[in-house]
């Protein structure tokens, strides 16, 4: 299958009302285990690296290169994004690679300041026909994040993606990143009315804190694009300490990463199947 457009995952999922999965990836091993757990369960993907993996790699060139070359040539539709972008700079960057969608993360600015910034990623982004999310409301560490302050505000979201003509929309619905326990308490009620104000598909970050059952809920009430990259680092160290503790004497770092990279693609196959989006 080729490199495909996000919004080609995407708005089918959001017209049928079903989820689709978009995976972090920090490393090549994450690159092909992702791929390897769609193609698993012949359903399409997103595949993305952050902002704060592109610092890790030094670049995004290295590593953005290889996720376009690896969604080219996979079996399954892959999109490829750029997660919580931070600078202009590195959207242009992205775009020129041939990244399909971006995430822009202003979110810590004032209100005004996000929507003038954002804005200009949007028209940059939209002249080279690249999706744009965005993030309102502020999905930020495990305490803060369950104060109501942080909460996305239906018609400010609404507001929001009219001023800045943002494809998707990141919400603050009561997730948090880098949970490493899956026990967020989601309002469901708030999904609910953001779905019923906002005119695109919503996107649910920090999904590595959210149970299964309450990952389905969540979709079932609003939200599509489902950001997970925790749990697949948390069950990639699992297969990496397990193949050293009954292999001590293991130095072939292609048979312990690809113990981690195994446990990726399975886990990637079980949650595409949860969200229930086939090909």
């Amino acid at each position: 299958m080729p490199l495909v457009s996000t919004c080609d995952i995407v708005i089918p999922a959001a017209g049928e009302g079903t989820g689709c999965g978009a995976f972090n990836a920090v490393a090549l091993e994450h690159v092909s285990a992702i791929i390897a757990g769609a193609e698993a369960v012949r359903t399409p993907v997103i595949l993305q690296v952050s902002h704060n993996a592109v610092r890790y790699h030094g670049a995004l060139g290295p590593i953005g290169s290889a996720l376009v070359a690896a969604a080219r040539a996979a079996r399954v539709p892959v999109a490829v994004h750029l997660d919580h972008a931070e600078s202009a700079e590195l959207v242009r960057e992205a775009v020129a690679l041939g990244f399909t969608s971006v995430m822009f993360d202003a979110s810590t600015l004032d209100y005004a300041d996000n929507v003038r910034a954002t804005r200009a990623v949007v028209e940059h982004c939209h002249s080279n026909r690249v999706w744009v999310e965005a993030e309102l409301g502020e999905v930020g560490g495990k305490d803060g994040v369950h104060a109501p302050g942080v909460r996305t505000d239906p018609e400010e979201a609404k507001t929001f993606v009219a001023e800045t003509g943002v494809d998707c929309l990141a919400v603050a619905v009561g997730t948090s990143h880098a949970m490493t326990t899956r026990d967020a308490r989601l309002d469901f009620d708030l999904i609910t009315a953001l779905r019923a104000r906002v005119g695109v598909p919503l996107v649910l970050h920090g999904s590595s804190g959210v149970s299964d059952e309450h990952l389905t809920e969540a979709v079932r009430h609003g939200m599509t694009k489902i950001n997970i990259a925790t749990q697949l680092n948390r069950v990639f160290t699992e297969g990496v300490r397990g193949y050293l503790a009954e292999r001590p004497e293991a130095i072939d770092p292609r048979r312990y990463l690809g113990a981690g990279r195994e446990r990726v693609a399975a886990e990637v196959s079980r949650l595409l199947g949860l969200l229930s989006i086939r090909v």
